[in-house]
């Protein structure tokens, strides 16, 4: 088989039903085209490897990556595309809502060395965006779309699409400065360029699901949300520690709602009241980290019950520490709210990186 010109990247995750469709959709619409299919599926237990396997015996086009212990699209599309030998990388969704016979468009703009990157929209003339299924999907891709465009240098109606192509050097040269976390890469991608990439966007329909769930959620909205915070600060500071501060923020309003309610309704006391209140939030925060900051590791089974104790266990060492060295500064003349300020830091820093180590630690 020769070399091919293009390697599609599939990220996928239970997607069996409409991996036999996509690869027979691709060689139609891929005809004249050297291509290979590079499906990298995060072990999905509905059997996708498997389907691709059966596949890859019958047509050498067709590869799987199959990863155990790590999960996420934006990752899944770095360790496919770095697979590549290809000239071209595309990325497209497994679940067949993405227009692929907009692909050969797609790789004869960038054919011409007048484009750095090719993306399939939903949002230009002769886009189509109907199979976006529900009001509330909408809002979510349409406040996503909004946000991405007053960071990005570049103009860009369909930030959010999923369905894009690039020479695959200039992906290598990208992939050193990815985040890698999340379910949305075109922005990371855009961002990451050290100068402003020549876009061409190709007008592309969104197809209704025909097999499978939607992965689009309000939780890929929040990751995307901290994609762009670290992209502000440059990477100073992980996306998951933007995260894990905000769940801490949101714990800190649960724990004070249950205090005042248990206050004002039990006799309990305040020690037991804040003892109550301190375990619900602790409960509280772990199962929103557990949702969304490490959403790629998520603890399952007798897993999570390990890890919500030993979460537990870091932050009450973390609560000491944030009251001893806000108790120390104060003794030594700071003004209180810096030092309570300083030991909520500090407290959070701690919290956030024995969690990591400890209780989301890699598989």
């Amino acid at each position: 088989m020769s070399s091919p010109v293009l390697s599609v990247i599939v990220p996928c995750y239970n997607e069996r039903p409409n991996v036999a469709p996509m690869v027979a959709a691709l060689d139609a619409a891929l005809a004249g085209i050297a291509w290979e299919v590079i499906y990298v599926d995060d072990n999905s237990p509905d059997g996708t490897a498997q389907e691709v396997r059966r596949l890859a015996h019958q047509d050498s086009r067709i590869r799987c990556i199959r990863r155990i212990g790590r999960r996420g699209l934006a990752s899944a599309v770095i360790e496919g595309a770095l697979s590549s030998s290809a000239d071209y990388v595309a990325v497209i969704d497994g679940d067949m809502q993405h227009d692929e016979t907009r692909l050969p468009a797609m790789l004869a703009a960038l054919r011409t060395g007048q484009y750095d990157l090719a993306v399939a929209s939903r949002h230009v003339a002769g886009g189509d965006n109907a199979g976006l299924s529900g009001r509330w999907r909408h809002a979510l891709s349409d406040g996503g779309i909004r946000l991405a465009q007053t960071f990005l240098p570049v103009r860009l109606s369909d930030p959010m699409s999923g369905f894009f192509m690039l020479p695959r050097p200039l992906f290598e040269d990208l992939a050193r400065n990815l985040n890698g976390q999340g379910f949305k890469i075109l922005v990371d991608l855009v961002l990451s360029s050290r100068r402003a990439l020549r876009v061409k966007e190709i007008p592309a329909r969104f197809r209704e699901r025909a097999a499978g769930e939607s992965k689009m959620d309000v939780l890929v909205m929040i990751q995307f949300a901290g994609l762009l915070l670290d992209k502000v600060f440059g990477g100073m500071l992980p996306l998951r520690f933007f995260s894990f501060a905000l769940v801490g923020a949101l714990g800190v309003l649960v724990h004070l709602s249950v205090l005042g309610l248990l206050h004002s309704t039990t006799p309990l006391g305040f020690g037991r009241d804040q003892t109550v209140a301190t375990i619900v939030a602790m409960a509280f925060n772990f199962q929103l980290n557990n949702a969304v900051t490490y959403r790629d590791q998520q603890l399952k089974g007798p897993r999570l019950w390990r890890g919500l104790l030993l979460f537990m266990a870091v932050c009450g060492f973390g609560a000491i520490a944030n009251i001893g060295i806000a108790r120390v500064l104060y003794e030594q003349k700071t003004a209180w709210s810096i030092a309570g300020g300083i030991g909520a830091v500090i407290g959070v820093v701690w919290n956030y990186a024995v969690s990591a180590t400890l209780v989301w630690r890699a598989r």
